[in-house]
């Protein structure tokens, strides 16, 4: 009997209410303080205004300017529309266009054919904690802090025909950056070294991320460490693989650091980015004809980000 009160106070209180997800981040919300939503509303609205400021609006403005024959000096209100006219002097009487495409897809194609497969190896074999990967990680990592400019001064104590240590040790007396015909072999062993690494920790952080389970079950069905590789683990790494090439890609189009240090884009190192800042901020100052150059540039940029995009989003549907 001494029990039955306690058996009726539990049965008065009433059971707790279900909640849903969005009735529970509403009542969140509301108990939020005004501090708070000032707070979250300049850390969401600070970054937009940035990007939009800093990346949207110029880049809005170069499509614009793209169209007219403005030189940067006159007003804006003297700008004339000149159509698609600088895309047509462009491709037909602009020479250093077609060797700077060229150029750009020869970066494009060593960065893809040698640099990337050898920073996959090069994750491969760091994945399997052989002795010393630690170190081994830090130093392949490192040319990837540097900045282009910087590599491009430590390659010259290699590449300078005179004192480099490249002519030194085979006696040779090649000017590397001045002979227009090997110095862009040259500036893409150099842009391929920075390369490697960026590459090596992208497949590095892939490779920690794939279900060991995998392998085993490979191995259990006899397969080799290189056909579980390719037919299992690479597979599983798609995102890292969409990544990897829009990364590529984008960094043999914004290639520019390097040319520029050694001899400004020219004698054999013309790109698009380097004709780019040549009649922007160059003694042509053509910032009409300069736009329509980079808004090329933002074009073929804007499909491999699309994809990229396109592949993260539909991947984090399922």
């Amino acid at each position: 009997m001494s029990d039955l009160p306690l058996i009726q106070a539990d049965r008065a209180v009433p059971p707790p209410a279900a909640t849903t997800p969005n009735g529970g981040r509403g009542r969140r919300l509301r108990l939020l303080s005004g501090t708070d939503r000032v707070v979250i509303t300049l850390m969401v609205l600070v970054p937009l205004l940035l990007v939009a400021g800093l990346v949207w609006l110029p880049a809005v403005a170069t499509v614009l300017l793209s169209g007219t024959n403005w030189d940067g000096i006159g007003p804006v209100s003297e700008i004339e529309w000149v159509g698609l006219k600088n895309y047509d002097d462009v491709v037909n009487i602009y020479p250093p266009f077609v060797p700077a495409v060229q150029n750009n897809l020869l970066w494009l194609a060593a960065l893809f054919v040698v640099a990337t497969p050898f920073g996959m190896f090069l994750a491969v074999l760091l994945d399997k904690e052989i002795r010393g990967s630690r170190f081994y990680q830090t130093a392949l990592y490192l040319p990837v802090v540097l900045s282009l400019a910087l590599i491009g001064f430590v390659w010259q104590l290699i590449y300078s025909r005179d004192q480099g240590l490249l002519n030194g040790v085979f006696g040779g007396e090649t000017d590397w950056y001045g002979d227009p015909n090997v110095n862009i072999w040259a500036v893409l062993v150099a842009a391929g070294w920075r390369h490697v690494g960026y590459i090596m920790l992208l497949y590095l952080a892939g490779l920690k991320g794939v279900d060991p389970s995998l392998r085993e079950a490979a191995a259990v069905d006899g397969s080799s460490e290189t056909s579980t590789f390719f037919r299992v683990v690479f597979p599983v790494m798609r995102p890292i693989n969409i990544i990897v090439l829009v990364v590529t890609v984008i960094e043999s189009l914004r290639a520019f650091d390097l040319v520029w240090v050694i001899n400004k884009g020219r004698n054999g190192l013309e790109l698009i980015s380097a004709l780019v800042t040549q009649n922007v901020v160059g003694e042509a100052s053509r910032i009409g004809f300069g736009s329509a150059l980079a808004t090329i540039m933002l074009a073929v940029s804007l499909v491999f980000i699309t994809i990229y995009l396109w592949t993260v989003m539909r991947e984090g549907k399922r």
